[in-house]
């Protein structure tokens, strides 16, 4: 997804939610300005900071790839046969 879709989503989720940009910095343990930075799509947020936030508004990140889908489909088939 990129940076400016996750500043969006997480401007509405904040909007939503009923909180402000100072409210939310609290709750999640960061400061204001942090938020400011994620809602504008800034990339040198730190990816803890950045899951804190997106804790706080209940937001899960997914990560899926080809090669960790394989690596399970080849470690079940090896503990299947055991």
């Amino acid at each position: 997804m990129p940076t400016h879709e996750i500043a969006h989503l997480i401007h509405c989720y904040r909007k939503q939610s009923g909180l402000s940009q100072q409210e939310l910095a609290r709750l999640a343990g960061v400061g204001k300005t942090v938020i400011y930075d994620i809602e504008k799509g800034k990339e040198s947020v730190r990816l803890n900071t950045l899951l804190k936030v997106l804790d706080i508004l209940n937001i899960q990140m997914k990560f899926e790839t080809p090669f960790l889908r394989q690596r399970i489909i080849t470690h079940g088939e090896k503990h299947s046969h055991q």
